[in-house]
């Protein structure tokens, strides 16, 4: 299955968490329809991109990266490469790379969030990253690596996020929190 195929397939089967992720979900499809080459950074002015929280084992900690580019604490995520073959495999991808992380797992097999912002991408302005989130815990004792792309990487506990985090980060912590809650719930 092509990277395209599956981000579309994610993308039908995800059940929004509310109306305006549903919206989003929507537009989504709407651009991989029109775009064959929808999944990766050159189609211009919009690309699905790839993140993913990393959430340490016991939970009670996020980890964030001090992006070098844009200059604010976001979660690890990037460009889909022409390798990856899953959207969640190219942000698992992505959140190793940045953060030096190696034993990663995925929490759940679906996106948490979708995020749809503006970037500086590229020579066409404005240009949008639609960002498809998911979340993953790291291994107990696990060391973050400063990678090139960031200034810092740093734990901040779920409830104590630098002053000035973004709306949107501060949603998918939410998200992911009531995630892990869920799955949490279900091994009970």
């Amino acid at each position: 299955m092509s990277l395209h195929a599956d981000a579309t397939a994610v993308l039908r089967h995800w059940e929004a968490p509310d109306p305006p992720q549903d919206t989003l979900r929507r537009h989504y499809l709407a651009h991989l329809t029109s775009h064959a080459d929808a999944t990766y950074r050159w189609c211009r002015p919009d690309h699905l991109t790839a993140s993913i929280l990393i959430v340490s084992a016991d939970h009670e900690q996020v980890l964030l990266t001090l992006h070098r580019r844009i200059g604010r604490w976001l979660q690890t995520g990037g460009h889909c490469e022409e390798r990856d073959q899953h959207v969640a495999a190219a942000a698992l991808r992505e959140g190793r790379e940045e953060s030096g992380i190696a034993d990663l797992s995925l929490v759940g097999d679906e996106p948490v969030l979708l995020s749809h912002h503006e970037v500086p991408c590229g020579p066409v302005s404005p240009a949008h990253h639609l960002d498809v989130q998911y979340v993953a815990t790291a291994a107990h004792g696990a060391e973050p690596v400063i990678s090139e792309e960031s200034t810092d990487l740093r734990w901040f506990g779920v409830d104590a996020l630098p002053e000035g985090t973004d709306d949107s980060v501060r949603a998918l912590v939410r998200h992911a929190r009531r995630r892990l809650a869920s799955v949490v719930e279900e091994l009970r």
